[in-house]
C-alpha cells in the first residue's frame, strides 16, 4: 500500500511515518518541495547543510526524505531542475544534518488543514467520473 501525504522539512509528519512503518504502508510525499514555501530553495539550514555536500538546497530536501524512508516525487518543469532532482544519490546526510532538518517541523500544514471540517468536505465533493 501506498499513502501519499504531504512530506517536507516544515511537515515532517514523523508520528504518521512511523505508523505507516508499522502498518507496511509506503509513504509517498506530494509537495516534497513544500510548493516553494518558507523560502526552501534559499533555506538558510538547508543551504548551509548542501555547502557541505555540494548540493542546492532542493538537493538536501530531497535527500532527507529518501532517507526517511519516503518515496518523492518532485514536479518540476524546468529540464535542469528536474535533473538536478535526480541527483540526489551521491551522498547521505549525516544524522547531524538529519536532526537539523528535522528541527524545521513546524508539527502542521501551511498547505491545507486536513483535519478541517471543510476541508473534508471539499475533497470528497471531488469526482472523478459519473
Amino acid at each position: 500500500m501506498v499513502n501519499q501525504v504531504e512530506l517536507h522539512p516544515f511537515f515532517a509528519q514523523t508520528d504518521a511515518l512511523a505508523v505507516m512503518k508499522e502498518f507496511g504502508v509506503q509513504p509517498q510525499a506530494w509537495g516534497p518541495m513544500a510548493e516553494g514555501k518558507h523560502g526552501i530553495f534559499t533555506h538558510p539550514v538547508l543551504s548551509e547543510i548542501g555547502a557541505k555536500y555540494g548540493k542546492s538546497a532542493a538537493q538536501v530536501s530531497l535527500r532527507w526524505n529518501v532517507q526517511r524512508g519516503v518515496v518523492i516525487i518532485p514536479k518540476s518543469v524546468h529540464r535542469e531542475r528536474m535533473e538536478e532532482n535526480l541527483n540526489i544519490w551521491d551522498f547521505v546526510l549525516s544524522d547531524a544534518d538529519m536532526e537539523a532538518i528535522r528541527e524545521l517541523d513546524l508539527g502542521h500544514s501551511e498547505i491545507i488543514d486536513h483535519s478541517a471540517a471543510d476541508t473534508a468536505k471539499f475533497l470528497n465533493g471531488w469526482k472523478i467520473h459519473e
